[in-house]
């Protein structure tokens, strides 16, 4: 007998121990209205890679669905992209070994499902459950759950900005164009490190006479380590009469063999990879690049390094998209998701502050002295 729900949440998870390697799924049921759990389910299931153990994870949701909350309206909540894509039909099921998992749920789902991607910090249950059912499997003690730290989700109180002391403020500026940037092709680190082009120059020129007002203002100048940041920092010191200090910490992520191709010749060439990557920020590119999730915390270390270096000041750094991007969503506290959602120019302006208790502020996005800028180019 079940209990009349009227609308319940699965959150679903899967995951695996060297992808492929020890998997396991947990998936947990709950009434939408209360929160209260109404039952969960945790197993594992031998060798198998991570999106093998996601489709696991929401198959075990939807059949603890039927068994207890058959008549409600349902959501589904994962923080697999892959899963969530393919399941509301947006991406083709292309790998051999989702299509039977996917039809399986698909018959299971009830008519009107919804599925939502969710970050990592909101799928805490279901991964805990199937992490404990690893841990016991391989014979370890269970761990005990974490406390989110205030980057995860926990909120600190605000206080008026005023009383918050003297903030360390970085001035992010994207590098100019090179011929990657126009053809739109992966351009990281281990690449072919292209330098600026002409018309790269020019706009970071622009962007630096734009900002020559304000250098009696700025207190350093710092650079990622890559040839195009290099040169446009140069010409942004030569402008602002700065000298330029390195910050590897800022440097663009590195892309494996897909560096110098294009989204459409990576999907082409490596489709498998390229939905696991956008589906989930702990995988790599094909040929050992960096996941989203080790950039997240590569560039998190390199701001409380210049925080720690200039307290209280304002820094000129010149970097990527993917440092930018990180240390936006940071500013504002935003889901890991949020970093496929922010559209940067070549030598764009982007202002984020950090005061001394930690509370943080974006005061510019994504500036340019040209209007150009703002249509896309």
């Amino acid at each position: 007998m079940t209990d009349a729900y009227t609308s319940v949440v699965i959150e679903a998870d899967g995951g695996s121990r060297g992808n492929p390697g020890a998997a396991a799924y947990g998936a947990v049921l709950k009434d939408a209205t209360t929160g209260a759990v109404i039952a969960e389910a945790a197993e594992t299931i031998g060798v198998a890679t991570n999106n093998v153990a996601e489709y696991r994870g929401l198959i075990a949701g939807l059949e603890l669905y039927h068994d207890h909350a058959p008549e409600a309206d349902l959501e589904v909540r994962m923080d697999s992209k892959l899963v969530v894509e393919q399941m509301s039909g947006r991406w083709k099921i292309k790998h051999p070994d989702m299509k039977p998992l996917a039809s399986a749920a698909h018959r299971l789902a009830p008519f009107g499902t919804t599925f939502t991607w969710i970050p990592r910090e909101q799928n805490k249950h279901a991964d805990r459950i199937l992490n404990a059912a690893l841990d016991a499997a391989a014979g370890k003690p269970v761990k005990a759950a974490r406390t989110a730290t205030p980057e995860q989700g926990e909120r600190k109180p605000l206080r008026p900005l005023p009383e918050m002391g003297e903030p360390t403020t970085l001035i992010l500026v994207r590098h100019g164009e090179t011929a990657h940037t126009k053809d739109r092709r992966f351009s990281g680190t281990g690449g072919d490190d292209p330098g600026l082009d002409a018309d790269g120059e020019a706009q970071v020129r622009a962007t630096a006479e734009w900002l020559a007002p304000l250098a009696r203002d700025i207190d350093a100048l710092v650079s990622s380590p890559l040839r195009r940041t290099r040169e446009s920092a140069a010409i942004l010191g030569e402008v602002l009469g700065m000298e330029v200090a390195i910050e590897e910490g800022l440097a663009e992520a590195a892309f494996g063999v897909w560096d110098g191709l294009t989204f459409a010749e990576v999907q082409e060439a490596h489709a498998d990879d390229l939905d696991a990557w956008l589906g989930a920020f702990d995988v790599e590119p094909t040929g050992g690049g960096e996941s989203l999730e080790t950039v997240d915390n590569r560039v998190r270390r390199a701001r409380d390094r210049l925080i720690a270096a200039y307290p209280g000041k304002t820094v000129l750094a010149v970097t990527h998209v993917t440092p930018i991007t990180v240390l936006v969503r940071l500013a504002l506290g935003a889901p890991m998701e949020s970093l496929f959602k922010l559209q940067l120019a070549p030598a764009s302006v982007t202002v984020v502050s950090w005061y001394p208790e930690g509370q943080s502020t974006l005061r510019m996005f994504n500036a340019r002295p040209t209007e150009a800028a703002f249509l896309g180019r």
